[in-house]
């Protein structure tokens, strides 16, 4: 196999362009640190050098962020996810990560204190407070990588627990992730009384997966199983039943919650972020956790109706992680490789050609740009798990 797996050609002096100057290049989601994946990802299998797998790291870790702007995709968590992904196996960057580590602790810490406060007041939070790029799910999902028994990441548990209840003395007992602001982060009058957010990326699904994941290898707190049946209720309230599948809508707005309608009138893009797929691989992490195999076949069989239905597949129109074909393959074979129902591998060749009929990104960033589209077709063209761990920035499993 060659160094590029999809013939994009992204090497290591491309992120000596913009993606690596500035705040930038601390970037998971466009900058050189999301592109470092891919290259440690390489060096890891042998096809690829460590010298560039360092160049690429090293063009990210000059003056990170580590304030309360820092997050998994920002920052010095981005970077140290990068850094932990060559350290698995290898002992590289001990010393570094150690630094790291003891700085994102003390963050999460003061975020999670942050987050308990906002609470006490009666306040709602905003999606970055507990989401998995900006949020507690995802500097969790960091420590979950590297401390998976410890007492901090026991502390973002018990805080994820606790916003799955309804604030004290809310009228309307909406669960305690709803916002006041729209999806993207602003007040508006399209959204009057916000929204509960049900994605992956920003919403429920996220908080779902970290719960699910963290269970699975055996760090519980009190009342996370309780905490994970709840969202699983939530969820079962708002499914939409076609006939030919189920899907979820990507959020629901305050006139929904009350009426337990949805306005969506059908499955959105089969994205990791948003879509089926997303919401699937949570409530999939979730029934394994519980044991509950009507959960289980559920989740399945929704993904199986998704990668069956020629117009949501059309929807599909970028190769990238978060809402395109990449993401789209990565979690379909995740889901795959180990599902109790049958047929969904039959799907997985139709969707990596899917994947190569996008049209090449202008970027070479992991969310939406080449890296990422790399890391994907790779995993699916080796017919091997990550050799680094990188889909866990992702809450795969």
């Amino acid at each position: 196999m060659s160094s590029s797996t999809t013939g994009a050609g992204l090497s290591p002096g491309t992120v000596h362009g913009g993606a690596a100057h500035g705040l930038r290049a601390q970037s998971l989601a466009r900058g050189a640190a999301g592109i470092a994946l891919l290259h440690v990802e390489r060096a890891q299998r042998g096809t690829g050098s460590w010298a560039d797998a360092h160049t690429v790291l090293a063009s990210c870790a000059n003056g990170l962020i580590a304030d309360e702007d820092a997050s998994l995709y920002f920052g010095a968590p981005a970077v140290a996810f990068a850094l932990h992904t060559a350290s698995l196996g290898t002992g590289r960057y001990t010393k570094a990560l150690h630094t790291l580590d003891a700085q994102i602790d003390e963050l999460t810490r003061r975020r999670i204190a942050a987050a308990h406060a906002r609470i006490d007041r009666g306040e709602r939070p905003r999606l970055g407070e507990f989401d998995l790029f900006y949020g507690l799910t995802g500097l969790g999902s960091y420590l979950l990588c590297r401390d998976p028994h410890g007492e901090t990441l026991r502390e973002v548990l018990t805080y994820l627990v606790r916003i799955t209840w309804p604030l004290e003395g809310d009228a309307e007992q909406l669960p305690g992730w709803w916002t006041e602001f729209d999806p993207s982060g602003s007040l508006s009058q399209d959204f009057p009384g916000g929204h509960g957010n049900l994605g992956m990326a920003h919403g429920v699904s996220g908080i779902l997966s970290l719960l699910a994941i963290s269970a699975r290898r055996g760090t519980v707190v009190d009342g996370q199983i309780a905490a994970m049946q709840r969202i699983c209720t939530h969820l079962d309230d708002h499914r939409q039943d076609t006939g030919t599948g189920v899907w979820w809508p990507q959020w629901v707005t305050l006139g929904e919650h009350r009426t337990q309608t949805v306005a969506q009138k059908g499955p959105a893009r089969p994205s990791w972020c948003y879509g089926t797929p997303g919401l699937v691989s949570a409530q999939r992490l979730a029934a394994l956790t519980l044991g509950d195999t009507a959960r289980q076949h559920m989740a399945e069989q929704a993904l199986l109706s998704c990668l069956a239905d020629p117009a949501q597949l059309a929807r599909i129109r970028d190769a990238g992680i978060c809402h395109g074909a990449a993401g789209l393959l990565h979690t379909a074979r995740r889901i795959a490789h180990e599902a109790a129902e049958t047929g969904l591998e039959e799907h997985l060749p139709r969707l990596y050609a899917l994947l190569q009929d996008q049209e090449p990104a202008d970027e070479d960033g992991f969310l939406d740009g080449r890296a990422g589209r790399e890391l994907a077709a790779m995993a699916y063209e080796t017919e091997s798990s990550t050799a680094t761990g990188w889909d866990a920035c992702l809450l795969s499993g």
